[in-house]
């Protein structure tokens, strides 16, 4: 199953996150997802593993050209201490994530926040010309907002080809993906595995995910665990055959080999009307992976 991004550029639907994952681990757990089949990898220059996922890509022999990469621009951030990226730090950060790969061009290369205020749009003309250029060949954002995609019509230059975003049952921000889906911007989900109640527990990462929100993902009647029950699959298998029948791109991430192999396998069931509904009367609102804000409010 793929997601059309362009005309001519096609992303798997399934792709491999690799987000809180650091370099020795990114190379066996990339491995593991690329022999299970994944074929699409997902990282960023703020995740610090692209060396990691980089030497796993060569070592599979798979061809290039069967490979589907993303990774991210850190724009900056003044609040956080961190210089805004101008066109040329744009340029050079691209050119050290495929030197850190090790591949010629990336498939997708995403602005990964809205943080760089003025000097977005800046950033923007830096991707349009790397595309030009060849060394990416799609563009888009992430944790951009609806008026951070209109400045960039409003400048009179192209619309990006995604936006990866947090979304899953408790976070489905409607007005955005109606909104993305009538400019023909493909929305990318992240997160997706939230409402389960061991979601990061393992990493120690903090989030805006609240006790309540783990308990009510650990009770034995929750929705999630009763659609589970009925279709004989795991809890995140239903979370991600939801942003799979909702159209999104999805990035499920483990370290964990038979995880890896779960989540990918997603097609031999299908979540019927009533399941659909079901899950969409779960919706709370505002995105809790970010323990600094939803992202797409800031910038």
């Amino acid at each position: 199953m793929k997601i059309q991004l362009t005309q001519d550029i096609a992303m798997p639907a399934v792709g491999f996150g690799t987000y809180l994952i650091d370099n020795k681990q990114a190379e066996v757990s990339v491995t593991q997802a690329l022999k299970a089949g994944y074929r699409h990898i997902d990282t960023a220059e703020g995740y610090q593993n692209e060396a990691g996922v980089g030497r796993a890509i060569r070592a599979t022999g798979i061809s290039r050209g069967d490979l589907f990469v993303t990774t991210k621009l850190w724009p900056g951030n003044p609040a956080w201490g961190h210089p805004v990226k101008d066109r040329a730090a744009t340029f050079a950060a691209l050119d050290q994530s495929l030197e850190r790969l090790g591949v010629d061009y990336v498939d997708l290369y995403l602005i990964h926040a809205p943080f760089a205020g003025p000097q977005r749009l800046e950033q923007w003309e830096a991707l349009i010309a790397l595309r030009e250029q060849g060394k990416v060949r799609a563009i888009g954002v992430s944790n951009f907002a609806q008026d951070h995609i209109e400045e960039i019509r409003a400048a009179g230059l192209s619309l990006p080809d995604a936006n990866q975003i947090e979304l899953h049952p408790w976070c489905q921000n409607p007005e955005l993906t109606s909104y993305l889906a009538k400019e023909g911007i493909s929305a990318i989900a992240y997160s997706s595995l939230v409402p389960l109640a061991e979601w990061r527990t393992a990493e120690g990462h903090d989030s805006a995910k609240s006790d309540e929100m783990r308990q009510d993902g650990a009770k034995t009647d929750s929705p999630i665990k009763g659609l589970a029950s009925k279709h004989g699959v795991a809890e995140a298998q239903i979370l991600l055959r939801w942003g799979l029948q909702k159209g999104y791109g999805i990035l499920p991430k483990s370290t964990n080999a038979d995880r890896i192999r779960q989540n990918i396998d997603l097609f031999s069931f299908e979540l019927d009307t009533g399941d659909m509904k079901h899950l969409a009367d779960m919706n709370r609102g505002g995105g809790v992976a970010w323990a600094s804000g939803d992202p797409t409010q800031q910038g």
